[in-house]
């Protein structure tokens, strides 16, 4: 299976230490983590300490970085992250930086096209400038791919209705957290709408096949085929939740590409995400149970 993301890699600064981040690399190196995935991303880096570094995490994980730029110009992101008592983060998050200017050659371009993919994925936040939003629809364009996998994972106001609209009409998997169905509920929709209706209509309007609701502990919801279905969630000490729902994403994602039901996929992600929000940092390595778990899938 080959999977590719586009966004941002970054540094998240917790208590003045770094951590290595950003959505797409969290659920990029989550992918490469589980095996038998050729998990590739598309971002870019600066040429300072913490971009040689962040290319040293992306060959840690098995990633492959033929697709990252390394820019002169720009400064390496970094996003200064707060937890709370919960575990639950706010960040502060750099503008300015490479990941906000990543840039394909024509021959990467015509690579991208060419080879095929069983999924491309990508969120909002990379689109806050103009460069990256018209450089990630020629991909969408021209990008040969099973599953196109959008993760609205809205931050702060990097956000406009136009471009969560066009991001929705090209993409067949689609992940929102309740808070993002409410809003878009009634950003979309004019009025707010049971998940369930919700998801129907972002189906019916926007020709989506599965749509994901995650629910923090309190589990998920799957809709696809008109079905909808609720899956509760594993009960945790919550550590931190940096990174859980990028861990539930490729966990979705490895489960279903490798032939499990969206009932069944679900079920799978919200163990991993459950594992990794017990865990201190967003990429944890796995525990035995948890590899037991993959190896079945």
């Amino acid at each position: 299976m080959k999977a590719i993301s586009f966004g941002e890699i970054l540094w998240d600064i917790i208590e003045n230490k770094a951590h290595i981040g950003g959505a797409p690399f969290n659920l990029t190196a989550h992918m490469a983590k589980m095996g038998g995935m050729s998990s590739y991303i598309i971002s870019a880096l600066g040429d300072d300490d913490l971009g040689h570094q962040a290319i040293d995490k992306v060959k840690l994980f098995n990633m492959n970085d033929s697709f990252i730029s390394v820019l002169k110009d720009y400064p390496t992101g970094t996003v200064d992250v707060e937890l709370t008592g919960d575990g639950m983060p706010t960040y502060i998050i750099h503008e300015k930086t490479a990941w906000d200017n990543i840039t394909l050659s024509k021959e990467q371009l015509k690579e991208l096209s060419s080879d095929k993919w069983d999924v491309f994925c990508f969120g909002t936040l990379a689109q806050r400038t103009d460069s990256n939003r018209k450089l990630l629809f020629d991909i969408l364009e021209n990008i040969s791919a099973k599953h196109i996998f959008y993760d609205v994972n809205l931050r702060q106001e990097y956000y406009h209705k136009d471009w969560i609209e066009a991001s929705l009409n090209k993409s067949t998997i689609v992940k929102v957290n309740d808070e993002e169905a409410v809003f878009l509920s009634k950003q979309l929709f004019c009025k707010k709408l049971s998940e369930k209706d919700f998801a129907e209509k972002l189906c019916s309007k926007y020709n989506i096949k599965l749509v994901c609701i995650t629910r923090g502990g309190e589990g998920v919801a799957v809709y696809h085929d008109s079905n909808f279905h609720e899956i509760p969630s594993i009960k945790v000490k919550v550590a931190d939740t940096v990174g859980a729902g990028d861990s539930f994403s490729a966990g979705f994602l490895f489960a279903y590409l490798s032939g499990k039901t969206p009932e069944e996929a679900a079920n799978f992600a919200v163990k991993v995400g459950g594992f990794v929000a017990s865990s201190y940092g967003a990429i944890p390595k796995y525990s035995e149970k948890l590899m037991i778990e993959i190896e079945n899938i």
